[in-house]
């Protein structure tokens, strides 16, 4: 028997006034989306926000349905838009923002398994990292360098 070890690694951002300027825009508009968000069973709301290669930004929010598998979480709402509308455009950053109706969010949010898959995907396609930025609606700001800080075990078309 052998033991596999990983290790990622994040950066901290204290809150997202210590983002560089380009994030943090992009993680405003992020924050703006999510108030659009239609979650009215959850009741909580997720914006993204995707800078392109080509300078142009490809917002998401959560959608959300009374058949819960049929809703879509922000991060994926923006990826798919992305791919449809730029397909030859390659993803660069992705910011996330998370907050509740019923409490505050105040650590950070990553993407869930369904949307770390999603993002695996476009990552791979491109063959070039998405850099990612997550938070709550307020507080710390997580930075990784690629989805596979999240996904280390990530499931590709090589698998196919």
């Amino acid at each position: 028997m052998k033991k596999l070890s990983f290790t990622t690694e994040f950066s901290v951002y204290e809150n997202k006034e210590q983002l560089p300027s380009e994030i943090k825009e992009l993680m405003e508009m992020a924050i703006e989306i999510r108030k659009k968000a239609y979650a009215p069973y959850s009741k909580f709301r997720v914006g993204a926000a995707i800078l392109l290669d080509n300078g142009k930004i490809v917002l998401g929010s959560n959608q959300e349905n009374a058949a819960y598998p049929s809703g879509l979480c922000a991060e994926r709402v923006a990826i798919f838009q992305a791919g449809a509308i730029y397909p030859d455009a390659k993803m660069l950053k992705l910011a996330i923002s998370a907050t509740a109706d019923e409490k505050p969010v105040t650590s950070p949010i990553p993407p869930c398994g369904a949307c770390r898959q999603s993002i695996a995907e476009y990552e791979f396609k491109q063959d070039i990292p998405i850099e990612l930025f997550f938070m709550g609606e307020s507080g710390e700001v997580y930075k990784s360098d690629s989805l596979k800080n999240l996904l280390p075990f990530v499931f590709d078309k090589n698998h196919l």
